[in-house]
C-alpha cells in the first residue's frame, strides 16, 4: 500500500473512532459541554477545514481508482480471449490482471468508504446537536435549566450552526439595522416637526411685530 493510501486508510480509522464517540451514550450535561466545545474550539474549526481539503484529494483518488478497475477489468477481458492461443502465457499475464484488479478494488472501497463515512459523520453530529438543543429547550420549558447557565446558551447557538442558522442570524442583523434605520427616521422626523412649528411660530411673531 502507498503512502496516500496508508494515510487514508489512517483517516478511515480516525473516523470509526470519532463516530464511535459520537454514538457513546453519554449524560446530557457531558454530552452538551463537549459539544458546546467541539463548536467554539478554533482548533477544531481548523481540523475541520483541513479535513475538507483532505477529502477533496481522497475524491480525486477515488474518480482514479474507478477508473483504474474499469481499465484493469477490459485488460482482464482480453486475458480471457487470449488463454486459448497461448496457454501459459495467458495464465501468468491473467494472474497479473487479477492482482492488479484485487489492489485497484481495494483503493476504490477504501477511499470510497472513507467519503461515505465522512458524510454520515457530519449528518450523526448536526443530528446530535438537534436533538440536545430540543432536549434544552424542553428544560427550559420545565424551567429545570438555571438562567445564567452558560453551557445552555452556548448550545443554542450551536444548534444554529446550519445554513437555516446563518440566515436566523443574518434576519436578525437586518432587523436591527431596519429598526435602527426606524428610529433614526423618526428622529429625523421629529426635528423637522419641531423645526416647522419653530419657524411657523416666528412668522407669527413677525406679523404681529408690523
Amino acid at each position: 500500500m502507498t503512502l496516500y493510501y496508508s494515510l487514508v486508510f489512517a483517516l478511515l480509522v480516525f473516523e470509526m473512532a470519532v463516530f464511535v464517540s459520537l454514538i457513546i451514550p453519554l449524560p446530557f450535561t457531558m454530552k452538551r459541554k463537549l459539544f458546546s466545545f467541539i463548536s467554539e474550539s478554533p482548533i477544531i474549526a481548523k481540523l475541520q477545514y483541513g479535513l475538507k481539503i483532505t477529502f477533496i484529494f481522497i475524491l480525486i483518488l477515488f474518480v482514479d481508482s474507478v477508473n483504474r478497475v474499469y481499465r484493469v477489468q477490459v485488460e482482464l477481458g482480453q486475458a480471457k480471449h487470449q488463454q486459448g492461443a497461448g496457454a501459459g502465457v495467458a495464465g501468468s499475464e491473467r494472474m497479473e490482471v487479477q492482482a492488479r484488479k484485487f489492489y485497484s478494488q481495494r483503493n476504490m472501497y477504501l477511499c470510497g468508504f472513507t467519503l461515505f463515512l465522512s458524510l454520515i459523520l457530519n449528518r450523526t453530529y448536526v443530528m446530535i446537536l438537534d436533538t440536545l438543543r430540543l432536549e434544552q429547550e424542553v428544560k427550559d420549558m420545565k424551567g429545570e435549566t438555571p438562567k445564567n447557565d452558560k453551557n445552555a446558551a452556548k448550545l443554542g447557538e450551536a444548534g444554529e450552526l446550519g445554513e437555516i442558522g446563518q440566515l436566523k442570524k443574518k434576519l436578525a442583523e437586518k432587523e436591527k439595522d431596519l429598526e435602527a434605520m426606524r428610529k433614526q427616521s423618526q428622529g429625523l422626523s421629529n426635528e423637522y416637526n419641531r423645526l416647522g412649528d419653530q419657524m411657523t411660530q416666528e412668522d407669527g411673531s413677525n406679523k404681529k411685530a408690523r
